[in-house]
């Protein structure tokens, strides 16, 4: 098991963060999935508005509970049949706005600052909609969300990445889409399906064309495949990112007295600063990693990759930015400056311009992790002594 230090413990006494100081701290998400992440009780509501009938239940409590029993259950069926209730009622212009403000709304009140939120058009063309429209209303929720946000006192941004799927053909198509809508919101590319059996490599001509016209894209690999699909993901379709990733830890060993070797793949994703956007509590659920405590996001994160901390699906893993970052402090005793250490890898791997990036690192993040180090100085009986931990170092 990995042993359970915090990236850095600067100062005599590293101060483990609140559950309200990681829920204030600013997060940055690059890995989340909007069908992934409606709330139960819009579900429900969507459903009676289209007349979907196929739902467990129409109980709010007992659907959220209902999706995430079916994504623990170790089903890939009933894993599934999850996503086939959320795309079912998603078909529609008014339907894919109420999600996506909800989406923009739920992540600010859990202090997001930024996010990058996926989703795959061609899943949302049922009810007569074309692949742009389905773009535009999406878009147009995000903008709601984003104002309903500040209304109730939270900001953020919001990006889309266009998700094709890669067990079928319309890859190509779907990153024109994305180049197409550039500059209306969607800021990236991705593909994601089951890994074995669709290497990134069958998609190509998507990637070819995507890199001819520099734009950005992600890859879905090293979740459930191994080595080879990163591999491919890198060097053969340049990803920008690697969604996951979790599993170029079979390209490091760790030998018995506590040093660590790495291999080809696993030095260059590290030397070149490959983001990887890790999803601690999804990975438990598909088997990638038995426990928080043994997730491979504490060796990555000692050995200083560069690793990012994101939900991947929201109401299928019954979790949150606050609820990831939770476990991992609860696992590895992570200070608010390893949350920052974490958040400003995200931030630098964000599909925005640099001087946009560069501005939240500095005039958003930096100061929110500042305030909340300098809270215990304030507080009664705080003592003497320093520690708000630094995770500094290259990321």
């Amino acid at each position: 098991m990995e042993k359970q230090i915090p990236v850095s413990t600067a100062g005599t006494g590293p101060r483990i963060p609140t559950p309200d100081q990681i829920r204030r701290a600013p997060k940055v998400l690059l890995h989340d999935h909007l069908d992934g992440g409606l709330r139960p009780e819009t579900v429900v509501e969507l459903a009676a508005a289209v007349g979907y009938e196929g739902l467990p239940t129409t109980d709010p409590k007992e659907l959220g509970e209902w999706f995430r029993e079916a994504a623990d259950s170790g089903s890939l069926v009933r894993y599934l049949e999850t996503f086939a209730h959320t795309c079912a009622v998603m078909q529609t212009r008014e339907a894919l706005i109420k999600v996506a403000a909800d989406c923009a709304e739920d992540l600010a009140a859990d202090g997001v600052v930024y996010a990058e939120v996926r989703y795959a058009p061609e899943q949302h063309l049922e009810a007569g909609l074309s692949l742009d429209e389905v773009v535009q209303a999406v878009n147009e929720g995000f903008r709601l969300g984003e104002a309903n946000a500040r209304t109730a006192g939270h900001r953020i941004r919001v990006g889309t990445l266009l998700t094709a799927m890669r067990h079928a053909a319309r890859s190509t198509e779907i990153a024109e889409l994305a180049n197409r809508h550039r500059d209306q919101g969607v800021v990236g590319f991705d593909i994601a399906g089951a890994e074995a059996g669709h290497p990134p490599t069958r998609h190509q001509a998507a990637f070819d064309y995507l890199k001819g016209e520099n734009n950005h894209f992600t890859i879905h690999a090293g979740e459930a495949f191994g080595l080879p699909s990163i591999w491919e993901a890198l060097q053969c379709c340049g990803a920008d990112r690697l969604g996951h990733g979790v599993r170029i830890v079979d390209d490091i060993t760790v030998k018995e007295d506590g040093s660590v070797e790495l291999g080809r793949l696993a030095a260059y994703v590290r030397d070149k600063r490959v983001p990887l956007e890790m999803c601690p509590t999804s990975n438990l659920q598909t088997a990638a990693a038995a426990s928080y405590a043994e997730h491979p996001i504490g060796l990555l994160s000692r050995l200083k990759f560069r690793v990012t901390v994101n939900t991947d699906n929201r109401l299928m893993s019954g979790t949150s930015m606050s609820q990831e970052f939770g476990h991992l402090v609860d696992a590895f005793g992570y200070t608010l400056g390893d949350m920052e250490w974490f958040t400003v890898n995200a931030m630098k791997s964000a599909f925005l311009p640099f001087d946009e990036r560069l501005a939240m690192i500095n005039d958003v993040i930096k100061p929110g992790y500042a305030e909340l180090k300098a809270e215990w100085l304030f507080s009664s009986g705080s003592g003497s002594g320093s520690g708000s931990g630094s995770g500094s170092g290259e990321n």
